[in-house]
């Protein structure tokens, strides 16, 4: 055997082993088992892995943005029309979410903290000057006192008296700023002498910035990487006790901020919110890409907020028949200090139809009012987010309150938030050399057969020029038979006839 030969068998030899090799390996996934447990590991609220310090003070700028309604018509709707509203906003802020008290519990498989936002207000990115700009909506702690003291004739005859004597209406006009961050509230202060412990400061987000919700504790998803993030306790308690029900009171799912490694699409990701004080729950909808990172978006179903009627497992959110409303509406006084608060989507999206025709000047819009997180699925990683949120307050007649007469029960719009982030450009190439290195680890063994289908196709060429070769030597050594055995010998007497005879002398 050539060396030719030896060299065409030899490609073959490792092109069958390279063949086989990464076949075996595909199939059996060892690769990307590996590079998927070593993702698992990664991925911890651990000291030095990849994420801790991210998840301690997050890169990505958050901004908030506030959305009033600004109410055009009050007289009018006291005596019995439909108000009608007009979208102001947005007010925007940059919020800042830092961990504080970072300790690590149960041999490093909790972590508790302390999760304080500060806000930053933006005038570049906002409509106007919240110190200026004025609004006029329902007069929220107005209708909180009252409803506090419509099952008392005595209390709420002077609560009548108090807001004749202090000009104080159903409705009110303060400043953005006001509005948001606080301001001294007449009948609260008047409330505030008989009892200290009511406070005469009344805002949206009083006493919010540069506070805290209380101590998270958290799974690090060291012992179990489908943990990860998620929460284990907030304020001491494993559940709530507002509800009317177990599932109803369960502390389901993330802060929001972390979710787990190697996301399915058939999967339902469950957030906890101190501001809904309940857990809601998101389903896959659709492949997105950010920044040139694959994504998948998650959004909360109509389910979410449906009534009990289309969703019976949200009866336990009824703390009584009196409670509970319709689709795309929750009403949360039972955390809010007893005060007719009621949440919804921005416009009442994904609600029903009644609530949006009873607010002239609304129109819920997909595009614009959808809540929606996009994850990296295989990371977990929150690469872009937005949360929506609306605030509304139930309004109706309220005996012993002249004031309230002409009113129809109306849940009344007063201000919606936008809570937006997008990983940044320094994260993003991050997590694109991440994703790269676990895609050409798992995909090894198809590297490996490509190697292998690369030396079939050299290994079939070199079958082939072996054969030409061969053929060819074949052709240059063959000779043709003696067919004219008399003219051979005649040829051989000439030869002979013509040789030169030399005599001896």
């Amino acid at each position: 055997m050539t060396q030719r030969s030896c060299a065409v068998y030899g490609v073959g030899i490792v092109c069958a082993h390279l063949l086989f090799i990464g076949i075996g390996l595909f199939v059996a996934q060892v690769f990307q088992t590996v590079i998927h447990n070593r993702l698992k590991k990664e991925l911890t609220l651990t000291e030095g892995s990849r994420v801790f310090e991210t998840w301690k003070n997050p890169p990505p700028p958050i901004f908030m943005q506030y959305f009033f309604f600004n109410v055009t018509n009050p007289d009018e709707f006291l005596a019995g029309a439909k108000p009608f509203v007009s979208q102001v906003g947005p007010y925007t802020y940059r919020e800042y979410r830092l961990k504080e008290n970072v300790t690590f519990l149960e041999n490093g498989t909790r972590v508790a903290a302390y999760q304080c936002k500060t806000f930053v207000f933006l005038p570049e990115r906002s409509v106007g000057d919240p110190d200026i700009d004025m609004i006029t909506t329902i007069n929220i702690p107005a209708v909180a006192v009252m409803n506090k003291v419509k099952d008392s004739f005595w209390k709420s005859s002077l609560v009548a008296i108090w807001m004749n004597s202090l000009h104080v209406g159903m409705f009110m006009t303060h400043s953005v700023n006001e509005l948001l961050w606080g301001f001294k509230d007449p009948l609260m202060s008047r409330i505030h002498t008989m009892n200290p412990e009511i406070d005469e400061y009344f805002g949206l987000m009083y006493k919010k910035n540069g506070s805290n919700d209380g101590e998270v504790v958290y799974h690090t998803g060291e012992a179990d990487s489908m943990d990860y993030g998620r929460i284990a306790r907030f304020k001491g308690e494993s559940k709530l006790s507002l509800w009317t029900s177990e599932q109803s009171n369960m502390i389901n799912g993330t802060d929001g901020s972390a979710f787990h490694p190697l996301l399915s699409k058939k999967e339902r990701l469950y957030i906890f919110s101190p501001d809904l004080c309940r857990s809601i729950f998101m389903e896959f909808e659709k492949d997105v890409e950010v920044k040139g990172l694959p994504a998948y978006r998650f959004t909360p179903p109509r389910d979410v907020l449906a009534s009990k009627e289309e969703n019976p497992a949200n009866e336990g959110f009824c703390v009584s028949p009196k409670e509970c409303l319709g689709s795309g509406v929750l009403k949360v006084s039972v955390c809010k200090k007893g005060a007719p608060v009621v949440v919804s989507f921005p416009h009442f999206y994904l609600g029903e139809e009644k609530y949006t025709n009873a607010i002239e000047g609304l129109s819920p819009v997909r595009e614009h009012h959808q809540t929606y997180l996009d994850l990296n699925p295989t990371t977990g990683v929150p690469i872009r987010a937005s949360k929506k949120a609306q605030i509304n307050i139930l309004i109706n007649r309220i005996s012993g309150f002249p004031k309230t007469k002409s009113l129809n029960e109306t849940i009344f719009p007063v201000m919606f938030i936008n809570e937006t982030v997008v990983i940044d450009d320094t994260s993003a190439a991050k997590l694109q050399k991440l994703l790269l290195m676990v895609t050409l680890v798992s995909n090894f063994p198809l590297i490996i057969v490509g190697l292998g289908v690369l030396l079939l196709l050299v290994f079939i060429c070199l079958i082939v020029c072996e054969r030409k070769l061969k053929m060819t030597t074949k052709e240059d050594t063959s000779y043709s038979p003696v067919s004219n055995k008399e003219g051979d010998e005649k040829n051989v007497s000439t030869y002979i006839g013509m040789t030169p005879i030399i005599e001896k002398s």
